[in-house]
């Protein structure tokens, strides 16, 4: 029997799979049919943007759909799959059967209300996917399966014997897996808006399944992991309604055990709440996390509003105070620089407006919030800002006039947010001169764009046209609102580009003039000599280990200690 998995990616609040993420889905979906006796190599795995561009023929007896987008977001070379080409895909021969988030509505953006999906030909798994595919055999009409949820204990099994779909994956070997730790919410009485509850009570995973899941994708190639797919890390295998730092430990530390040279172990949600009412907890849940994974993670923050009145109408999880007190404390254990040129671990903000209660002041009142972290010179990494998408079974589905309502007032909100705290935050976390370690090249189109490997990557435009899918380090020069301007280091004197040179801070234009007329040069001195450059900078240049130290301790190297000599 052959088997073609399509990846139409998701995004919900506790997943991530848009390249050059990989979701849990296709893995368990593939552990699932090789448990059932499917053949590794009778298994394809494809992603939709392969399917776009490929002009290959697709064959297979069955053919599975993931997809589903519930916290639509803006994707740097990836876009999930549409409405049309899950219509077109039903053309194709074989048994479809398409899940993931999809199962609550199909949705494409925020400020609307996701729908039923419904496409002749294709079967609508309405609970978890991979137990649908598991439960059917080759030969089953799909309609006569029972839809059910999967157990932690098959998802135990399915997520080690898929690991070896990753190799199919089009970014391979740089893969970033998201690892569940469990799902589901503990709250009694939910977010008017969030689809987590749909997945139950919380399900904990055993530690050793987690860990034996890494330890599978680290033996099948990947580098790269985030500790993702969960509500709030800090609360895995809570007792009593207390986190426990122990379980935590123990996760972290076989991850690391299990995958020695990994490059990025990276952790998503966490609820400000556990933070602020558990602070001896959360301080060494913290410490753990910085001791064990590798700088640059985020916290991502379910904040939603900082205005009481929506707090209370939509049953949010935090008031104002709590979640500054939560920004707090990750940036005390937190905000030290790591080798990757960035702070060990910050919080980020998510935001969403067009929820019940909401009026022109709620807009006023979280400005003021992220003011006040601005001014109190606390960082947060990200500031997340959505509209509404509602879903059938939520207590939002249907009210989503606020979003009509207030759009020209949210992208005023939205811009001044992005001018006034996104722009001197990101000065405040990457200095001019920061060097950014191991920052992949995607994207060109003008300039080239590049990220690191990371939980929430920061976009890196750097002014020149440099080979794709590879990793440089990058001097930060300028910034943008959410992204940042940068060179590749160290920088050849006698070769580089005008434009790069210039964008050296401290140089300019006058003097990258001086420079580039003057090459070649044989010395430091014969730089100083004929280009002007002061002689309290030329103990640096040629010598980028002295600026790698200063990094590492937090200092921005001098302007030109990043340059090299070539005759």
């Amino acid at each position: 029997m052959r088997v073609l998995i399509i990846d139409g990616y998701v995004d919900e609040p506790a997943c991530f799979g848009v390249p050059p993420y990989i979701a849990p889905y296709p893995r368990y979906i593939a552990g699932a049919l090789v448990e059932r006796g499917i053949k590794q190599e009778d298994i394809t795995y494809r992603t939709i943007d392969q399917i776009r561009q490929s002009k290959e023929r697709l064959r297979a007896d069955l053919i599975v759909i993931i997809a589903g987008m519930t916290v639509p977001g803006k994707y740097l070379r990836a876009a999930p799959i549409s409405q049309s080409e899950i219509r077109e895909l039903s053309h194709l021969e074989g048994i479809k059967i398409i899940g993931g988030p999809i199962r609550l509505g199909f949705g494409e953006e925020g400020g609307t209300s996701a729908e039923e999906l419904a496409v002749s030909g294709i079967t609508l798994a309405k609970k978890d996917i991979e137990a649908f595919v598991y439960d059917m055999p080759g030969d089953t009409d799909p309609d006569s399966v029972r839809h059910r949820m999967r157990t932690t204990s098959e998802i135990g099994r399915w997520g080690v014997r898929g690991a070896f779909i990753i190799r199919q994956h089009p970014d391979y070997p740089y893969v970033m897996c998201e690892l569940e730790t469990y799902r589901g919410c503990p709250r009694h009485i939910h977010c008017s808006f969030c689809t987590e509850p749909f997945y139950g009570l919380p399900d904990y995973r055993e530690i050793k399944d987690v860990i034996d899941e890494a330890s599978a994708l680290y033996s099948h190639g990947t580098r790269y992991f985030r500790v993702g797919r969960q509500p709030d890390l800090f609360m895995y295998r809570a007792k009593g309604g207390r986190p426990d730092p122990d379980a935590i430990e123990e996760l972290y530390r076989g991850i690391r055990s299990a995958a020695p040279e990994l490059k990025v172990l990276h952790m998503d949600n966490a609820n400000p709440v556990t933070l602020a009412r558990f602070p001896e907890e959360s301080r060494q849940i913290v410490k753990t996390i910085v001791k064990y994974h590798t700088s640059g993670d985020v916290a991502a923050l379910g904040m939603e509003s900082a205005d009481p009145e929506v707090i209370r109408a939509n049953n949010l999880k935090a008031m104002p105070d709590e979640v500054f007190d939560a920004i707090k404390l990750l940036n005390e254990a937190g905000a030290a620089r790591g080798a990757s040129g960035l702070p060990e671990l910050l919080p980020g903000i998510n935001f969403v407006h067009g929820l019940r209660g909401e009026t022109k002041k709620t807009f006023e009142l979280n400005f003021q919030f992220l003011k006040k972290v601005l001014d109190s010179g606390l960082m947060l990494r990200r500031v997340n800002i959505r509209q509404v998408m509602t879903f059938a079974g939520t207590p939002m589905h249907g009210y989503e006039e606020l979003v009509i309502k207030h759009k020209d007032l949210f992208l005023r909100y939205k811009e001044r947010i992005r001018n006034e705290i996104d722009l001197p935050m990101l000065r405040h976390i990457v200095p001019t001169g920061t060097v950014l370690r191991d920052v992949r090249t995607e994207v060109f189109d003008r300039v080239t764009f590049g990220r690191q490997f990371a939980t929430y990557p920061l976009l890196v435009g750097i002014p020149e046209k440099l080979e794709l899918n590879r990793f440089y380090d990058i001097m930060v020069t300028d910034y943008g609102r959410r992204s940042i301007t940068g060179i590749p280091v160290p920088i050849d004197i006698n070769r580089a580009p005008l434009k790069i040179i210039e964008q050296i801070p401290g140089v300019g234009k006058k003097q990258a003039g001086k420079i580039v007329i003057g090459r070649p040069y044989k010395s430091k001195e014969d730089i100083a000599r004929r280009a002007g450059i002061k002689k309290e900078l030329l103990d640096y240049i040629e010598n980028s280990e002295i600026s790698r130290k200063s990094q590492r301790i937090g200092r921005a190297p001098s302007p030109l200690s990043y340059f090299f000599l070539t005759m």
